[in-house]
Formats: C-alpha cells, sequence, structure tokens
C-alpha cells in the first residue's frame, strides 16, 4: 500500500466503468492529493487490487465483466483495506449484500464529491489508526486475534469475517460490558452518524454473532445499543 502523509492522503483504485465520470470523479481527488489509478472492467478489477495493493479501493456495483458484488467477494480473499461500493440501484437489497460480501461502506450514486471525500478520509484514518484489541481482552476469550491479517480464529478455524465485523469485533472488545449505541458503532465504522433507520449494524452484528459462536456474546440493550461479554 502506499505510505500515507499526516492527513491521511494514499493511493485509491477506482473501478468505474462510466469513464466520463471516473475520470471527474479521480480529478476531483487528485485535487485532494489523491494517487487515483482506474479500472473500468469488472474481471480485470480484482487483479489490479491483488498487484497494486491501493490504500482504499471505491467499487461501482454495475460492471462489465462481472458485477461489483463479486469483485468485492473475489478480493476480500487478500485484500484487507476499505472498500466502498457505489451504486445507482435501489439501495436497501445491495447495502445488505454487499456488507455480506465484505463492503466497508455504501453511497448511492448520484455522490456529492465533498460527501465522498468525506467518507474516503474517514476509512483511511481507521485503517491506518485503528487502537487494537489488548492482549488481556484478547486472553478472556476463546479466540485468536491476527491483527496483521485482520482474522480471528476460534479453536484454530478461521471465523471468515469481512472486514466490517472484524472491526466490529474488535470495537466491541475493546470494552467489554459497556454499551456501543448504532451511532457510535457507525461513527466508528463507516466514520457517518446513525441515521436512524438503516438496518446495517443490526445484520452486521447478526451475522458476527454467527460466525464467532458459543463463548463470546454479543447482547442487545433494548433502545441503547450492542456490548459484548463473556460466557463463563
Amino acid at each position: 500500500m502506499a505510505s500515507l502523509n499526516n492527513e491521511g492522503y494514499g493511493q485509491i483504485l477506482l473501478v468505474e466503468d462510466d469513464l466520463e465520470l471516473a475520470q471527474l470523479t479521480a480529478s476531483f481527488l487528485q485535487n485532494n492529493s489523491y494517487e487515483v489509478a482506474i479500472e473500468s472492467d469488472g474481471l480485470l478489477a480484482p487483479q489490479r487490487v491483488r498487484s497494486e495493493s491501493p490504500d482504499l479501493v471505491i467499487l461501482d456495483i454495475m460492471l462489465p465483466g462481472q458485477d461489483g458484488l463479486e469483485v468485492c467477494k473475489q478480493v476480500r480473499t487478500f485484500y484487507h483495506g476499505p472498500i466502498i461500493l457505489l451504486t445507482a440501484r435501489a439501495q436497501g437489497l445491495d447495502e445488505i449484500i454487499g456488507l455480506e460480501v465484505g463492503a466497508d461502506d455504501f453511497l448511492a450514486k448520484p455522490v456529492e464529491p465533498q460527501r465522498l471525500l468525506a467518507r474516503i478520509r474517514a476509512h483511511l484514518r481507521r485503517a491506518h489508526h485503528f487502537t487494537p484489541v489488548t492482549d488481556t481482552q484478547q486472553a478472556s476469550t476463546a479466540l485468536k486475534l491476527d491483527r496483521l491479517s485482520r482474522r480471528v480464529f476460534k479453536q484454530g478455524e478461521d471465523c471468515q469475517l469481512t472486514d466490517p465485523e472484524y472491526d466490529l469485533y474488535v470495537l466491541l472488545s475493546s470494552e467489554p460490558g459497556r454499551i456501543f449505541s448504532r451511532d457510535d458503532i457507525t461513527m466508528h465504522l463507516r466514520g457517518i452518524e446513525y441515521d436512524g433507520f438503516s438496518r446495517a449494524v443490526d445484520i452486521m452484528v447478526s451475522s458476527l454473532r454467527q460466525k464467532l459462536g458459543d463463548g463470546v456474546r454479543i447482547r442487545s440493550v433494548r433502545g441503547r445499543g450492542y456490548l459484548l461479554s463473556h460466557d463463563s
């Protein structure tokens, strides 16, 4: 990955088949000191991510060759940086599927440039300055946290967490017993305030519960949020 300076600037791969839009977006981001490469083919995108290892990927869902959801699914087998999905389609179903295949964020097109820039900055800050769970907290579970690969193992088996699920687990584990509101979680994971309607956090918590299984309890506190506790 590119080396980031103090403002968090870095290298971005923009996967977008509308070349006019891609050039406009790239120019805007370059004017804000990011390096931007463009790929228009869904079939070629995974190899571009692998070979260039960008700091962040912006990925349109509607692509020739294969769609962005399939690209995201493939890329998540080897890439651990932030992925922002873009779509012009109805948002609800795409958002759920996007989170399931490992996207970190989701924006409906047309995207306001300053909004996109704010999301990029938030994700890059989080990716490079995230506070990991301590060894003491890790030891209190039956899980092993591999910070380098951003994976969680249970009894030697990879829990197959998506990047958002991994970050959610690390956040909850950072203060076991503390109630994190949906706004806390959304702000930490996506750099934005909770809108009061999205079910993205609830979907992510449900998936994380299933993958972590027995021994790790993510409790819901009605009207307040979620907390992590461990079975005795």
